[in-house]
């Protein structure tokens, strides 16, 4: 019993890295006061580049990833996995170490897909990719993934606390993006376009 609670609790504190906000700080930036201010994976390419926006990206990704992947690896069960998960998810949504102001989660929610359920994720992947085609908005692309992770875990028949868990991250990556949905319906979300490197890359 001690194992899952453990985990879960290193699972939070290792979400709670703020990976984005490191980045920035490494080149003497707080992405926090550049573009959008969120510390996430696409304020960073856009303010830095697409180099440190990608590090960003994969360390993101690993924080929601590794979680599960351990409680795996411990054969924990299904729910200890998808516990592992939300924590890494919400410590990444109300980091520790930066007074409970984190980003939008969408990467290291993938992270916990990749881990929880690999060809769901491929399905959601795909579900973003159509929208940001069609829309050429991040923010609109990440809604309509977190949406259908929850519907991808269902119908793919993954265990029932997967489809839960995944169901809060849906619901919880549209809240974080509620100024995102005002700036849509008035027409003033911007398209998502990457600045070079400030190395020249």
């Amino acid at each position: 019993m001690a194992a899952p609670i453990i985990l879960t609790t290193l699972s939070y504190l290792l979400g709670s890295i703020p990976a984005g906000f490191l980045v920035g700080s490494s080149a003497g930036v707080d992405v926090r006061s550049s573009g959008s201010g969120n510390i996430g994976a696409t304020n960073v390419a856009r303010t830095l580049g697409w180099k440190k926006g990608l590090v960003t990206l994969f360390a993101d990704v690993a924080k929601g990833f590794l979680p599960v992947f351990a409680a795996h690896l411990l054969d924990l069960g299904s729910a200890a996995a998808a516990a592992a998960g939300l924590a890494a998810f919400a410590g990444h949504l109300y980091p520790v170490f930066l007074r409970f102001k984190g980003g939008k989660g969408v990467a290291t929610a993938a992270g916990v897909y990749l881990a929880a359920m690999p060809l769901g994720l491929l399905v959601v992947l795909g579900v973003f990719a159509l929208a940001m085609l069609a829309g050429r908005r991040v923010s609109l692309a990440s809604m309509a993934a977190g949406v259908a992770a929850p519907v991808v875990a269902w119908v793919l028949s993954y265990p029932g606390e997967v489809a839960w868990v995944s169901l809060v991250i849906g619901i919880l990556v549209v809240i974080r993006h509620r100024e995102n949905i005002r700036r849509l319906m008035a027409g003033e979300e911007p398209r998502f376009e990457l600045r070079r490197s400030r190395s020249g890359g």
